[in-house]
C-alpha cells in the first residue's frame, strides 16, 4: 500500500463575467416581459405576476456578488435567458473536455509533471455534456494519457467523491497518479428565469492530481483520509435528461432544470456536514481544533458560516474557511476545490486542512490532508 499525496490543483476560468447588476437588469426586464404577456391573466387571479430581483437580495441571500460564464450575450438577452453555444461536430473536441484539459495542464504544470506521468482521469461534475463516449476518455486523449478514464456524478460532491476513487486507485498501486477534473457549465442547467435562484450558479473548471506520496513534489499535501456519506432527498433537483423525449416533454420545461427547497437544504445539510468532518476528524485522532484551514463547498455564506461555527464553536474567520463564492458564485463540485486552490500557500509543513463538499443526494464528502515538508515528510 502506498501513501497518496495532492500534488497540485489546476483552474480554467471563464471569460466572462457577469454581475449581480447586470443578471437582474436582464431578469428584471424578462419578468416585465412575461407580465405583459399574461397580464389579462394577472388582472383575473389566474397568473402570479413575476416580481423583480435586487442585487442587495441576491448578496444578503448568498454573499455571491458576480459569476464566470463561458457566453454571457444569451444569458442577458430577456428574450432567450440562456447562454447560446454554437454546436460542434464530432471531429472537434467538446467544450467540457476543452476547458477541462486546460485545468488538468494547469495542474500538471504546478506539480511539474507531464500526461506520461499519469495513469488515470477522472472527470467528475454536476452534469455531463453527453452521456458517452464518456468525457474522461475524450480529456485523457487529448491529454495523451495512456491509462483509463471515466465519468462519474455525486452533483456537488463529484470532486471529493471523485478523489476517494482516485486516492485509493494510487494507494493500492493500480495507478501512480491519476487526474481529477471538474469542468462545470452550471450556465447550461441554471434556471435564469427563477427569481429563487437565477443567480446561484457560475461556470469554472478545476482539477486535482492526485499520485503516491513518494513521486510528489515538495510541499505536497498527503491525504490522511477520506470519508463519504450519502442519502437520498428530493431538496435539490435536476431532471433534464435523455428521458423526456420519451415522456414528450417539453426540453424548455422549467421543471427539467435545478431546483430546490433552500430553507429544507440549510436546515438539514448544515448539521450532517459539520456532524460528518467531526465524525471524520475524530476517526483519525483529531478535532476540528486541530485544523488549520476548512476548504468547504461554496453554495452559499450563510451556510459556510453556521457548518464552520458548529466545528469551531465560534465564529469563523475567512483566514479558518476561506470563501470565493462571492466572485465565482455557485460552483458545484468545484467550489471547494477552488478555495483549496487559491487558500492552501500559507498552510505549513504539519499543518491539516479539510476539503469537504455537500450538495444533492444529499451528498457529502470530505478529504483531510497535511502538508509535507520541503523535504517530503
Amino acid at each position: 500500500m502506498h501513501r497518496v499525496a495532492i500534488s497540485s490543483t489546476g483552474l480554467f476560468t471563464p471569460p466572462n463575467v457577469i454581475t449581480n447588476a447586470e443578471l437582474v437588469a436582464a431578469y428584471n426586464a424578462y419578468a416585465a416581459l412575461q407580465n405583459e404577456a399574461h397580464a389579462d391573466a394577472i388582472a383575473a387571479g389566474t397568473h402570479t405576476a413575476l416580481t423583480d430581483s435586487s442585487a442587495e437580495f441576491i448578496e444578503k441571500a448568498s454573499g455571491i456578488q458576480r459569476r464566470y460564464v463561458m457566453e454571457k450575450t444569451g444569458v442577458l438577452d430577456p428574450t432567450r435567458m440562456r447562454p447560446h453555444f454554437t454546436p460542434r461536430p464530432d471531429t472537434e473536441i467538446s467544450l467540457m473536455a476543452e476547458i477541462a484539459v486546460k485545468a488538468c495542464q494547469d495542474a500538471l504544470q504546478a506539480a511539474g509533471k507531464t500526461a506520461a506521468d499519469v495513469d488515470g482521469v477522472i472527470c467528475a461534475a454536476a452534469n455531463m455534456q453527453r452521456p458517452y463516449p464518456a468525457m474522461a476518455v475524450e480529456i485523457q486523449t487529448a491529454l495523451g494519457v495512456q491509462g483509463y478514464g471515466f465519468d462519474m456524478n455525486v452533483a456537488c460532491s463529484s470532486a471529493t467523491f471523485a478523489l476517494e476513487q482516485a486516492v485509493n486507485a494510487v494507494r493500492c498501486g493500480s495507478a501512480r497518479a491519476v487526474l481529477v477534473v471538474n469542468p462545470e457549465i452550471t450556465s447550461a442547467h441554471q434556471a435564469w428565469i427563477d427569481r429563487d435562484c437565477h443567480f446561484i450558479f457560475g461556470d469554472v473548471c478545476t482539477a486535482i492530481l492526485v499520485e503516491r506520496l513518494d513521486l510528489a513534489p515538495a510541499g505536497a499535501f498527503e491525504v490522511l483520509g477520506t470519508k463519504l456519506l450519502s442519502t437520498f432527498s428530493n431538496n435539490i433537483r435536476n431532471n433534464h435528461g435523455f428521458m423526456w423525449r420519451a415522456e414528450d416533454r417539453n426540453p424548455e420545461d422549467r421543471d427539467q432544470l435545478f431546483r430546490q427547497e433552500g430553507r429544507k437544504v440549510f436546515k438539514e445539510v448544515c448539521p450532517m456536514a459539520a456532524e460528518h468532518m467531526e465524525q471524520h476528524l475524530e476517526s483519525l485522532g483529531m478535532t476540528p481544533q486541530n485544523v488549520r484551514r476548512f476548504w468547504l463547498h461554496q453554495a452559499n455564506l450563510g451556510m459556510n458560516q453556521l457548518i464552520a461555527k458548529k466545528l469551531l464553536g465560534r465564529e469563523a474567520t475567512l483566514d479558518d474557511a476561506p470563501v470565493i463564492l462571492d466572485e465565482f458564485a455557485n460552483t458545484a463540485s468545484a467550489g471547494s476545490i477552488i478555495a483549496f486552490h487559491r487558500h492552501h500557500a500559507d498552510i505549513a509543513a504539519g499543518e491539516v486542512g479539510v476539503i469537504c463538499s455537500f450538495g444533492a443526494g444529499y451528498s457529502i464528502g470530505s478529504v483531510v490532508v497535511k502538508r509535507l515538508s520541503s523535504a517530503g515528510a
